[in-house]
Order: C-alpha cells, then sequence, then structure tokens
C-alpha cells in the first residue's frame, strides 16, 4: 500500500484530468480517463442529476481497474436495464451524504452511505482504507478531489453492499 495522494487548493489530476472545485462531482469524473466505467454505471443508474445536485456528497469512487477485479462479465450485467436496482444499490453504497475530507476520516469511524449500510474507515498514517459490508477492503489512492457539490476520494476496489 502506498500513501495516497493528496490535493492542493487549485485541485488534483486524475485519470490525466484537473479535478476542480468549481466544476461538480460528475463534470469533473467525465474527464478522467480512470472512470469510464463508473460515469458509463453511473448513466447506466440514472444518477447523474444526483450526483450534479447540490448535495454535499462523499463519493469513493473505483478505478476502471477496480472494476476490473470483478468477475468477468459483472460490470456487463449490472449495466444492462434489468439490473438498474442492483447496479443503483452498488453505486448509492458509494456515496455518504455531507463532504468529508480525509482529514474528517478516522480510524474506527463507521459511515452511513446514501444506500443506507455502512462502511469503515481505517487509517494507518496517511494511508485511509475503507472496508466494506462483506469485508471488502479498498485503499484510498487518491483524496480530497473537491468539486462544488463534494470530495471524491479514489478508490482501487468496489465496495459492496450485503444486499
Amino acid at each position: 500500500m502506498k500513501d495516497m495522494t493528496m490535493t492542493t487548493g487549485a485541485g488534483v489530476m486524475v485519470g490525466g484530468a484537473m479535478m476542480t472545485p468549481d466544476k461538480d462531482i460528475v463534470d469533473n469524473a467525465v474527464n478522467s480517463t480512470d472512470h469510464t466505467t463508473l460515469v458509463a454505471a453511473v448513466k447506466a443508474a440514472g444518477l447523474v442529476e444526483t450526483l450534479k445536485s447540490a448535495g454535499p456528497f462523499t463519493v469513493f469512487a473505483p478505478t476502471n481497474a477496480a472494476f476490473e477485479k470483478l468477475p468477468a462479465g459483472t460490470v456487463t450485467t449490472l449495466v444492462m436495464p434489468e439490473n438498474k436496482q442492483k447496479l443503483t444499490t452498488i453505486l448509492t453504497y458509494h456515496v455518504v451524504p455531507g463532504r468529508l475530507l480525509a482529514a474528517d476520516l478516522k480510524d474506527g469511524q463507521t459511515l452511513t452511505t446514501v444506500e443506507g449500510e455502512t462502511l469503515t474507515v481505517h487509517r494507518n498514517g496517511n494511508m485511509v482504507m475503507i472496508h466494506d459490508a462483506k469485508g471488502g477492503m479498498a485503499n484510498v489512492t487518491t483524496a480530497d478531489a473537491v468539486s462544488k457539490n463534494g470530495v471524491t476520494h479514489v478508490i482501487d476496489t468496489v465496495l459492496m453492499p450485503t444486499k
């Protein structure tokens, strides 16, 4: 595990694009080449308008590589219209109400997601890890990508709710 990348006031580079506080979460994410799968999933789930709203939201954003860790065919199946509810459940499990910067995340802290279940924060120095309801763990690889309606933390694993 490596220490996560922190941001400056001007923004942070994610997937080859500068994430800046004058854009909303979606407008920042669409420019990241590391988040094309997440953006496609958010569109398929019909969550674009929600994540463009006032918020604030804290989003734990899995990279394309995180989605590639899922069993073969999982993403293709999830984005099918008949699986919209399951996709929405998984995506909203990555969103916490409020704006939580990395400095706000404390070891052992429990976060209640928009989906309704919890995530648990673990810290080791500057490293932040997020544990899901099924025992999975994601590392925050880039923290504090601030948007006008919240903050995004890039993670290396898709978090899974129990539902």
